[in-house]
């Protein structure tokens, strides 16, 4: 055999793994803290490592009667646009794949007229207050698990303060502040 070739056949090999090892100095990608698609009754790396998963911490609720004031209603309104596709806040306005929202601020929770709402949001009960609403916009799979709902949330609590106080202002009268 030809000493040309196999010197040809391992250089590229050495190549293509000279390649490879930069690149991956270059543009290395942590791994994910969790699990994009959770598989049931499959534990993660990170879960069977530690004996008790630690709960997310607890939030705490802003003083709506100081926060809401200073909330920007005009951004709220353009963060709402998110929820467009899905949702409409005009008086009289139709349900949509979610229910119309003039006039959610102090009304029952599931009770808009000819929306089909989950068992998950039904089971809650009571009214949407602004603490309600606003732990709700934070992440709405976990304040009510089952929800038909599939948005993920609004993690930032000003964008929060900012839709409230934009949901507030879609009523005949506004609700009154805490």
């Amino acid at each position: 055999m030809d000493y040309r070739i196999m010197g040809g056949v391992l250089g590229a090999i050495l190549f293509v793994v000279a390649v490879h090892i930069a690149s991956q100095a270059i543009y290395y990608a942590p791994p994910p803290a969790k699990p994009a698609y959770v598989v049931p009754g499959v534990a993660t790396k990170a879960e069977a490592s530690t004996p008790a998963a630690a709960a997310p911490a607890a939030e705490a609720a802003p003083n709506f009667a100081t926060a809401l004031p200073a909330a920007d209603a005009m951004a709220g309104a353009a963060i709402a646009e998110r929820c467009a596709a899905c949702h409409d806040w005009t008086k009289g306005g139709p349900n949509k794949i979610g229910p119309n929202l003039y006039g959610l601020v102090g009304r029952a929770k599931a009770s808009h007229p000819g929306f089909d709402y989950s068992a998950a949001l039904k089971g809650k009960g009571g009214e949407w207050s602004y603490a309600e609403l606003f732990n709700f916009l934070r992440q709405p799979a976990a304040y009510a698990p089952g929800t038909k709902m599939s948005f993920a949330g609004l993690p930032r609590p000003a964008d929060r303060l900012n839709v409230i106080a934009f949901l507030r202002t879609q009523a005949d009268s506004p609700a009154p502040l805490p």
